[in-house]
């Protein structure tokens, strides 16, 4: 196992107005996630969550080299990380309510890659590249985590990825779909921030039930009469109301989402 050292902190929160920002905050240790991080980041994901004031979710790492490790290797190796642990965080993560972006300051390995793919949007960096050496290790990975990335990037792209343990490179991840947009270390901080306003000033509710619906439907779990309760109610709303006034006025829409 990595020893830890000052500089190692777990994760944490970082709030401000509509967007949140969780950051992976050991870059000794390529931001690898250990057990105890896992019951931190649940709780984080809970309160982001519960907070009204908070329209989208930002996720990335500290470091100029890594967005995330993955799973620590070395609690892998005692037991203290299973499998299933790092799973429950990364369904968590892809069932949030609330659109998330993962800006990739450097490179996904392993667990960190599909932890990227368990949010909405990626911004990527040049220079970077993403590997998943499970193949390598002898670990299998559990069915829900194959699905993300069969989802996400095709049958294809994950077998490469994940049967042929194939390191990508930054230009490689733009053209399959794992990054949507590619920009250099020095502009991640404003691409990043500009995205996750553009995101946090359309309507909450209209993004929230689209994202849901999206992913039933790609995972083929779609409940046809949840989401037309979900369709019903953006109908209903004083969004749709200020959204059709302010086109009609010309000027920004002021939603509340409700």
């Amino acid at each position: 196992m990595t020893p830890r050292d000052a500089t190692s902190e777990p994760p944490r929160l970082e709030s401000g107005g509509q967007v949140a920002r969780i950051v992976l905050a050991r870059p000794e240790q390529h931001n690898a996630i250990e057990a105890g991080d896992v019951s931190v980041l649940l709780d984080l994901l809970d309160a982001v969550e519960a907070d009204s004031g908070v329209r989208v979710l930002v996720v990335t790492g500290s470091g100029p080299a890594t967005f995330c490790a993955g799973a620590s290797l070395g609690q892998l190796e005692t037991g203290a990380m299973t499998a299933a642990l790092f799973e429950s965080l990364a369904d968590r993560l892809a069932r949030l309510r609330l659109p998330t972006v993962c800006s990739m300051n450097g490179s996904a390995f392993g667990g960190g890659a599909e932890l990227a793919l368990c949010c909405d949007l990626r911004i990527g960096v040049h220079g970077s590249r993403v590997a998943v050496p499970a193949a390598r290790l002898g670990l299998c990975y559990p069915v829900g985590g194959l699905r993300r990335y069969v989802e996400a990037l095709g049958l294809g792209v994950a077998t490469r990825l994940l049967v042929g343990a194939e390191d990508l490179d930054a230009e490689q991840m733009l053209v399959c779909g794992f990054v949507h947009r590619l920009v250099s270390p020095e502009e991640l901080d404003a691409a990043t921030d500009a995205l996750a306003g553009e995101l946090a000033a359309l309507a909450p509710l209209a993004v929230q039930a689209m994202k849901r619906i999206l992913r039933d439907l790609a995972r083929g779990t779609i409940d046809e009469e949840g989401a037309r309760r979900l369709v019903e109610a953006c109908a209903a709303s004083s969004d749709l109301r200020e959204g059709l006034r302010a086109r009609r006025e010309g000027r920004p829409p002021e939603f509340r989402g409700a």
